[in-house]
């Protein structure tokens, strides 16, 4: 078996590669990649998978949350927000803690994007439940970007955007 890998890292190597033909403005053949990745996830048998594969948690949830960012290249919200969500779901409870957490503040920026303002302050809300107890620069990072994103939704008088900046700000200040 030399010179082949499984099915799972193959999903990774062509999701990833579907991410590079996003950038580079190549729509159909990075759908085409992003397929090719579904279709050998779906496939996977339980193959034994290296151990620089797994870096970033279980390859299913990596695949999704690699999707997600090539739909959002692509400028798909819709199809991001839910690969975001899928890849948050696919990692088992209690673990990667951080990345869960990041995948949901991406989610509920591709909602807000779409004018999913109740929706996104939901999964923001439960991003800020993932993040308790992580000390990461990324995730203070994201808070903060929550709050800007917020601040349009909190001058139109949104109460969960109110609510919400309220539990953010306090995040921050625990924080420091």
């Amino acid at each position: 078996m030399h010179g082949r890998v499984d099915t799972q890292t193959e999903a990774l190597f062509a999701v990833t590669h579907a991410h590079a033909l996003a950038k580079a403005g190549h729509r159909p053949e990075a759908v085409r990649e992003v397929e090719r990745a579904r279709t050998a996830l779906s496939s996977a048998k339980g193959d034994d998978v290296p151990f620089w594969a797994l870096s970033w948690g279980p390859p299913a949830a990596t695949v999704h949350s690699r999707t997600a960012k090539v739909f959002e290249t692509l400028g798909d919200q819709r199809r991001a927000a839910a690969m975001y969500g899928a890849a948050a779901t696919s990692r088992p409870p209690g673990t990667y803690a951080r990345i869960v957490a990041l995948d949901l503040v991406a989610q509920a920026e591709m909602q807000a994007a779409k004018g999913s303002v109740e929706e996104a302050c939901a999964t923001w809300g439960r991003a800020i439940d993932h993040m308790d107890g992580v000390q990461s620069k990324r995730t203070r990072k994201a808070v903060g970007s929550m709050r800007r994103d917020l601040s349009r939704f909190r001058t139109r008088g949104l109460r969960c955007a109110a609510e919400l900046d309220e539990r953010a700000r306090d995040f921050l200040r625990d924080r420091r």
